[in-house]
């Protein structure tokens, strides 16, 4: 089981977190707009303190997911 908890604990430590400011300018969005969606739980978030970090490949998991092809 230790090695199982070290393997989970350096995948976590290549997590690369952003702010919700940064996820805000990458989406070109208000940061009101990233809130919400971090309290919607369309995207996942840590809390530190007072803050939110949303790790970077749930961003790109997020716009990914969310194209929509027009006619």
């Amino acid at each position: 089981m230790a090695g199982k908890d070290r393997a989970a604990g350096a995948a976590l430590g290549e997590v690369r977190f952003l702010t919700v400011a940064e996820v805000a300018s990458i989406m070109r969005v208000s940061k009101m707009t990233v809130y919400r969606l971090v309290h919607n739980g369309d995207l996942p978030a840590v809390r530190v303190g007072r803050s939110f970090r949303v790790p970077e490949q749930a961003v790109h998991d997020y716009l990914r997911d969310s194209f929509v092809e027009t006619a």
